[in-house]
């Protein structure tokens, strides 16, 4: 099962785990596996059929672009899912 790195955003879904082993072969996949043992992670990752513009998502250290949830995803993938950060000047 790929394992999946929880952003310190999301974890009260979690219960706190700041990784978890979901099963799939796409992203899309990952995400309705872990909205279904984490309820709530699907919306805080997809809105619209897409990944939400403010989310970015690397799996086996490559960023996803356009289209991130018919990405595949192997048995021993490492899913990220990385907040985006505003701010500076």
């Amino acid at each position: 099962m790929a394992v999946v790195f929880i952003p310190a955003s999301m974890r009260t879904l979690t219960k706190g785990l700041d990784r978890v082993t979901v099963q799939g072969s796409s992203l899309r996949q990952i995400v309705n596996n872990l909205e279904a043992a984490y309820p709530g992670m699907g919306a805080r990752i997809v809105v619209d059929g897409q990944v939400r513009p403010e989310i970015a998502v690397a799996i086996d250290g490559d960023t996803c672009e356009e289209g991130a949830l018919l990405e595949p995803v192997k048995e021993e993938s490492e899913v990220h899912f990385l907040p985006s950060i505003a701010g500076g000047s």
